[in-house]
Parts: C-alpha cells; structure tokens; sequence
C-alpha cells in the first residue's frame, strides 16, 4: 500500500538530489532582463518517479518564466525527508518553503517553526475553493499553516466480470449491500469478495462512522464502543472467509491483490488506476465512491501540504511560489498529470475529474474523506492499533480486548 500510495498524493521518494543552499543563503546578485535583482529561495521536496520530477520541473519553471525576479532551487531529499528536514529546522538552515506531510503536520505545527500564512492571504486567492477537510489537515487553533498542493483519496475498486459471474448488477451503495455482494461474490467465484488492507490508515474512517474517535486530548482512545462496533463487521466478515488481505494470496498490496483476480471488490487509492491500466491491462474493472456507512459517505485522504519556514528570510518570495502552486494555474499544471488530484474543488471541475468515470469517485470523495492525521501522537497510535487489530483480524482475540490492548500500550508510551 505504501508503495503506490506515495508515488502520487503522498508522493513517494525519488532516486537522488543533491542538497542545495538553503534558505539563510544570501541572494545571487544577478539581474533579470529588467534590470531587477533575482531573489533566490529554496524548496525542499522529497523525490517522486522520474514522470512526476518531470511534471515537477516544468510547473517550477512556469513559475520561474512568470515571476522572473525569483529563482527556484529545489532540493531534493532522497531519503529520510523528515529527519533530515527536523535536522535542518533545528539547525536553523531549512529551505524557505518546503513539503510536509498531513501526517507530520499536527506535531511540526506545535513547535512554532512553521510561519502562519492568514496573513498573506488575500480575497483574491480564494481560500474557500481548497476542499475543507484537506485545508483543516493543516489548521491548529484556526491557524493555517500550509496549502494543500495535492491529494489522493480511497474509492471502491470493483471487477466487473466477476459481478457479472455473480448475477450482480452495479456497485454496492451501502454497508449492507457490500456484506452480502461479499458472500455472494466469494460462493459464486471461489476468490475473496472483498479484500482489507488492515491497518488504520485505510480504516480510520469506519473506525470513526459511528461518532466514536481513535484519538482524543492527544491519547489513544480506541477503545471506545463505538470505535468497537464499527470495526466489528470487517472482522465478522474476515471470520466468515467472505474478506481476504494481500498476503493472504501471496500479494504486496491491495492493487495487487485485485489486479490478480483474487478479490472482487477492494477499498484503493487513486494511484492504483494506472497500476492496473498497466500492469493488467486486459482487467475488466470500473470504480465507485465507498459504499455508505449508516447513510453517510465516508473515505480516507492522504494530503501534502506546502509551508513556509518561520525563519526564512525571503517571506514575500516564499509566498509568492506557494500562492502560485497551490492557485487555480500552478495546481492544475501539477495534477493535470494525473498522479494526484487538486485540492481546489474548481481545478477538479476544470479538468473534468467530477465527471471522470474512473476518477471521479476520487475527486468526489476529497469534500468529505477523513485526513489521515490529527494528532501529535498518531505516529505511537497507530502503531499500536495496526499490532493489536491485526490479532483480532486474524481470529486470535475478541476485538474490544484487542484495542483495549493497543490503547493502554499507546498512552503508556504516550506518558512515557
């Protein structure tokens, strides 16, 4: 899941870059061909698959061409981006703006290296046109402290000729109808009706559907009954043998999984589309927003963010390229690609994702998906929740003592 999940809304790393000046480095000295001294910042990014660094490089010399008094060096960290990013804020030597992750935010907006960019934000840029929950994934106390450059969301994967095997006739739309395609599609065609990636980054949003939390005051807190009761279906179902998981069929990820025909249905991301496009060509599939948990939809985003280095010394320049990048031209230079999708719901409009039949469900999900991260501690928390479902996934204990379990390990070592 990681794999694919990173080469697009997370955007995965790259092969190399070398580390350039960063931001305290004074300006080049050189002039545009008006005669105006040219402001160098830097911005750091983790790396991506050599056809989005090529995306990339083009969006950043758009920018370059349409704001001639600034220079753009983009530093590429080729691994460990957040420990070498921490390393540099405390050091005092980070890039003027750099990428951060929605599950990295909570924690680095807490320390106050960040710049809040309220102010920079005029009417004009239109701040109501970023998706909600994406923009929120980068709020604290009202505060914002990043743009959201891109997203990528879950929607249903679904195989079309199996339905058909089935005697089926479209997607599920609600819960119950997803159990029991499951037990009709596993009886008729001998393969999982539907697969899980169980970890709690594709089911924190059932964990919370029934108005429960797995994280409260920055504590683990899913034990909670109603976090409880809305997880149980997908372990009565995996206990039923209507669910499977990648490994289950010898498979490294969801994408896979479904890709090989071994499953029917599979909640994935948006970076899966162009795994099966090439990897299994002949597949004979088709998409459809997660089906509704108690009349609500529901989905998970995973969200990058732009922000500004408090320290930077180049504030105007720095907004100016972030401003850019996450506006109607830079996004939509960016995503039009394809690896993510825009976090302005009028740059999704614009490239007609809403009306997409294989990624609308995607772009339609971003209005209501829940972020993958709100709290300090989600690091510890989720670790302890993906160890102690897994037992109960597996049949090895009853779920609420399992998650009693991850709970009281995570806000041990929370206090620890």
């Amino acid at each position: 899941m990681q794999k694919w999940m990173r080469s697009i809304g997370l955007t995965c790393f790259l092969v190399a870059g070398s580390l350039l000046a960063a931001c305290s480095s004074g300006d080049s000295g050189a002039v545009n061909e008006n005669g105006d001294e040219i402001i160098e910042i830097t911005l750091s990014a983790w790396g991506s698959s050599p056809a989005e660094q090529r995306i990339f490089a083009e969006t950043i010399a758009t920018f370059e061409e349409k704001h001639p008094h600034i220079s753009v060096n983009v530093d590429i960290v080729a691994d460990q981006y957040m420990d070498v990013l921490r390393t540099r804020l405390i050091g005092g030597n980070a890039a003027d703006v750099f990428f951060l992750d929605a599950f990295e935010a909570p924690a680095l907006m807490d320390t106050g290296v960040l710049e809040p960019l309220d102010h920079y934000i005029t009417e004009d840029f239109d701040i109501n046109d970023f998706e909600e929950p994406l923009l929120n994934a980068f709020k604290r106390n009202d505060t914002i402290y990043g743009l959201p450059k891109d997203t990528s969301t879950l929607a249903l994967f679904y195989n079309e000729d199996r339905f058909e095997e089935a005697g089926l006739e479209g997607p599920p739309e609600t819960w119950k109808e997803l159990e029991e395609y499951a037990e009709i599609l596993t009886e008729v065609t001998g393969q999982y009706g539907f697969g899980v990636v169980a970890d709690l980054a594709r089911l924190k949003f059932i964990a919370e559907s029934k108005g429960g939390s797995v994280a409260e005051n920055n504590q683990a807190s899913f034990s909670d009954p109603k976090v409880v009761e809305a997880l149980q279906p997908v372990i009565d179902m995996k206990q039923s043998g209507v669910v499977g998981v990648p490994s289950d069929v010898g498979a490294d990820w969801g994408g896979e999984m479904f890709g090989q025909g071994r499953t029917a249905m599979m909640f994935e991301g948006n970076w899966t589309i162009s795994f099966l496009e090439e990897t299994f060509p002949n597949l004979n599939w088709k998409t459809a927003e997660i089906p509704t948990i108690d009349g609500e939809k529901g989905s998970m985003a995973y969200t990058v963010a732009y922000v500004m280095n408090k320290d930077s010394e180049k504030k105007e320049a720095a907004w100016e390229l972030i401003s850019w990048l996450t506006g109607p031209e830079g996004m939509e230079l960016w995503t039009r690609g394809g690896f993510a999708f825009p976090t302005r719901a009028s740059v999704s409009e614009e490239l007609g994702l809403f009306d997409d039949e294989i990624r609308g469900p995607f772009a339609e999900a971003a209005s209501y998906a829940t972020v993958w991260a709100d709290d300090t501690n989600l690091p510890i928390i989720n670790n302890n929740f993906n160890n102690e479902f897994l037992s109960a996934f597996l049949g090895q204990r009853p779920l609420d003592e399992a998650l009693e379990e991850a709970q009281r390990v995570a806000n041990r070592e929370i206090e620890d």
